[in-house]
């Protein structure tokens, strides 16, 4: 695919595992203060899930131009709006709202938001979001997913567009009626479904979803709906930008190479989702690859976990960028 470069790209953390007050700002990462007019600020609140706005920067015809994308609603109602609030952010600047994939850490602000954007809005988001999932653990307990509501989200102003493969980013204008843009924007591809390569990324092996009924579960561990966005920043290379990664970082990686024909990665952020029993084995071939990769640098966020941070620290020195809640990047 014939991704356009972008001049820059800004990426805040509005949802995710960590936050750190007392992290220094850098020419490439802007930290919320915790000092304003001689008081101790309100700070962001952390929680187990994820989301990011993306605002891209680009020159068309001698005129720059500016998109900004919602990636994923975090695990919480009101979470997503609260930390906009306190970090000053609009959340009705929003073009398009995009969902890596259906899972409950990364869906459940939605409605929120729809509700604080006030308008109507396209949500890009897999088909397979919207199945019906458990989690069903070795030792017998088990656990219904949160759902997608269709009906929720369109009553609350969403525009539902399903895609299920590869594609330019569909690009909204912010006056939308109720039948779909055709534009698209040739500089942020939306992977869809991503292939797996590599023998040591297992998907999600817990998960399992309805065929007919709850006492009907069949395994379903790969997490088709899985996708990622990816940029080409002009003379800098790609960025990344995953949800979970349950389809695998490398894997990951590796379909970015080939579907845009750009060999340097400049940065990878988001989850890897190498926390926990069943996922941190796979650390230590993960850590290799993506070393071999050589990004120029990794923000491993939500659900990568602290044994893969560290990993990445010690192995890959120069390279990690602490994420935080509130935090920007300036690429």
């Amino acid at each position: 695919m014939n991704l356009q470069e972008i001049d820059s790209a800004k990426i805040t953390i509005l949802v995710d595992n960590i936050t750190d007050r007392l992290l220094p700002s850098s020419s490439l990462v802007k930290r919320p203060p915790l000092v304003s007019n001689h008081k101790i600020s309100r700070g962001p609140i952390a929680e187990h899930g994820f989301s990011i706005i993306l605002e891209i920067s680009y020159t068309h015809r001698n005129t720059v131009k500016r998109n900004k994308f919602l990636f994923d609603t975090g695990v919480s109602k009101d979470g997503i709006v609260n930390n906009s609030d306190v970090l000053g952010i609009n959340l009705a600047d929003i073009e398009t709202i995009i969902l890596s994939h259906g899972h409950f850490d990364h869906i459940s602000g939605l409605i929120s938001t729809l509700k604080r954007i006030k308008k109507p809005i396209e949500i890009i988001v897999h088909p397979e979001a919207f199945l019906r999932r458990w989690l069903v653990y070795p030792n017998g307990n088990r656990a219904r997913m949160d759902l997608l509501n269709e009906r929720e989200i369109l009553q609350a102003g969403g525009i539902i567009r399903k895609i299920d493969k590869i594609s330019f980013l569909p690009r909204s204008e912010n006056k939308i009626k109720k039948k779909r843009s055709k534009m698209i924007n040739k500089r942020v591809i939306i992977t869809g479904a991503i292939p797996r390569v590599t023998d040591f990324e297992k998907g999600f092996p817990l998960q399992y979803k309805e065929e007919k009924n709850e006492s009907d579960l069949v395994p379903d561990p790969l997490v088709k709906d899985d996708q990622a966005l990816i940029m080409n920043v002009r003379k800098k290379g790609l960025i990344i930008l995953t949800g979970c990664g349950h389809a695998g970082i490398i894997n990951t990686i590796k379909f970015a190479k080939k579907v845009t024909d750009v060999r340097k990665i400049y940065c990878v952020i988001g989850g890897f989702h190498l926390s926990g029993h069943g996922y941190e084995e796979s650390i230590p071939l993960t850590i290799s690859e993506l070393k071999r990769e050589d990004p120029q640098y990794v923000v491993p966020c939500h659900c990568t976990g602290w044994k893969a941070a560290n990993e990445i620290i010690n192995k890959m020195p120069g390279k990690f960028i602490q994420p935080s809640v509130g935090s920007t990047f300036c690429f």
